[in-house]
């Protein structure tokens, strides 16, 4: 199974973060997941709350475990809010259901991990994520 580099995970992060500054987003928090759900690199931007871990966290962990991402993860919780109800009780709570869980694919389409972005408007955390996936020269499904 393909798996995000270490190398790879941290241009994620620090181009994200960059995409951030150069636009002018509060202090972001970013990490990236492997296919299995570990942490395969986090970093917090200074300023960024503490507590932004585990919504960066939930974020990535609900697009890799449910193989969808934070956008859809948000569009299903809207139409059937019993099911991620559901889905959160079996991941102990652990699904953040919104835009900036983005899944991370390789050059031929397969999922090599999940980045989750969290510290600005869930709109600006996909900017910022998918501009990081992009410099690493991977493919984001926000």
């Amino acid at each position: 199974m393909a798996e995000v580099s270490l190398a790879k995970a941290r241009m994620i992060i620090r181009k994200a973060l960059a995409k951030g500054d150069e636009m002018g987003f509060k202090p972001l928090t970013v990490i990236v997941l492997d296919s299995g759900g570990h942490v395969k690199a986090f970093e917090r931007a200074d300023g960024a709350a503490p507590g932004r871990f585990g919504i960066a966290h939930g974020k990535a962990y609900g697009s890799i475990m449910l193989g969808m991402a934070g956008t859809a993860q948000m569009a299903r919780a809207e139409a059937q809010a019993y099911f991620m109800a559901a889905v959160n009780g079996v991941y102990g709570g652990q699904v953040v259901p919104v835009p900036g869980g983005i899944l991370l694919r390789d050059k031929r389409g397969a999922v090599i991990g999940a980045v989750g972005v969290t510290g600005d408007t869930s709109d600006n955390d996909v900017i910022a994520g998918l501009a990081g996936i992009a410099a690493a020269g991977l493919i984001g499904e926000a």
